[in-house]
C-alpha cells in the first residue's frame, strides 16, 4: 500500500498514480479473457483438422483448448477480473467457448470420422448438442462448492477413446445415450480444478494422464492398445471419485 514517507523513515517509497495502477488491473483483466477467447480459435483449428480428416491434430488443439480452459479460471481469480471488469461476463464467455470446444467440435469429429451408426446418424449427433446445450444453461450447473452438476459434456474426452479403441458404432451409439441420459442426472461431478477434496491428487493423476494423451497421440493413427486401455485410469478414477464425493457429501458442504 502506498503511504507518505515517516520523518524517521530511511527508506523512500515511490508513489504510483491510482490511475496507473487501476490501468495495470485492467489490461491484466483483459488479458486474462484474451486468454479464455483463444481457447475457441483452439477449437477452430481442432474443426478444421477434423473436417480434413486429420486425428491426431484434431485431438491435439481439443487437448490445447482442454488445457486453456483448466488454466485460465486460476488466472481469472488471481488478477480478480470479477471486481476489475465487473462489467464483463468471463464466466458466459467460457461457457461459449466450452460449449463449442467440448461438445460441438468432437460430435463433428464424430461424424466426419464415421463412428456413429449409419442409421439414425443424425439422432446421435443431436443427443448430445441437445443435451449438453440444456447442461450449460442450467442455473446449478456447477454449484457453490466446486462441482458439476449431471454429465459435464467432456465429449472430447469420449470421442477420442471412441476413436483410439476402435469401437462398434453401435456401443458409441450407446455411450453417447446414456452419457446424454446423465446430464439430466443431478449428480454431482468433480471440477478437477477446484473441488476441494483430494485436489492434489486430482491434479497430479490429471498431469500424468496429459502426459499419456499426448504419447498416444505420437503413436497415431494407431496407437497401442495397451496404452489406450492403461489410460483409462484417469476417467475411472475420476467417475469413482464424483460418485463417492456425490454419496458421502451434502451439498456446499465442500466449499
Amino acid at each position: 500500500m502506498n503511504r507518505p514517507s515517516a520523518p524517521n523513515d530511511s527508506v523512500e517509497v515511490a508513489i504510483v498514480p491510482l490511475s496507473a495502477v487501476s490501468l495495470l488491473r485492467q489490461t491484466a483483466a483483459w488479458a486474462v479473457h484474451a486468454y479464455t477467447a483463444s481457447g475457441m480459435v483452439v477449437g477452430f483449428l481442432a474443426l478444421i483438422a477434423t473436417t480434413r480428416g486429420q486425428a491426431r491434430q484434431a485431438f491435439f488443439w481439443m487437448l490445447v483448448a482442454v488445457l486453456i480452459d483448466a488454466t485460465d479460471g486460476t488466472l481469472a481469480r488471481a488478477v480478480d477480473v470479477k471486481r476489475v471488469l465487473p462489467w464483463f461476463d468471463g464466466a458466459k464467455l467460457d461457457d461459449i467457448i466450452d460449449y463449442f470446444t467440448f461438445v460441438i467440435v468432437p460430435v463433428a469429429f464424430l461424424y466426419y470420422f464415421g463412428l456413429l451408426p449409419a442409421n439414425g446418424t443424425l439422432l446421435f449427433v443431436a443427443l448430445p448438442l441437445m443435451a449438453s446445450a440444456y447442461g450449460f444453461c442450467q442455473a446449478a450447473a456447477k454449484t457453490p462448492d466446486f462441482f458439476f452438476t449431471g454429465f459435464p459434456s467432456y465429449w472430447n474426452i469420449v470421442a477420442f477413446y471412441l476413436y483410439a479403441a476402435q469401437t462398434p458404432s453401435w456401443l458409441n451409439a450407446t455411450v453417447i445415450g446414456v452419457l446424454s441420459i446423465l446430464v439430466f442426472v443431478p449428480i454431482r461431478y468433480v471440477y478437477p480444478t477446484r473441488t476441494v477434496r483430494f485436489r492434489a491428487l486430482t491434479n497430479m493423476l490429471g498431469g500424468l494422464w496429459v502426459v499419456t494423451l499426448l504419447l498416444l497421440l505420437w503413436q497415431f493413427p494407431a496407437p497401442s492398445g495397451w496404452l489406450v486401455i492403461g489410460s483409462l485410469y484417469y476417467p475411472l478414477y475420476y467417475t469413482a471419485l464424483s460418485f463417492y464425493l456425490h454419496a458421502t457429501e451434502p451439498s456446499g458442504s465442500a466449499s
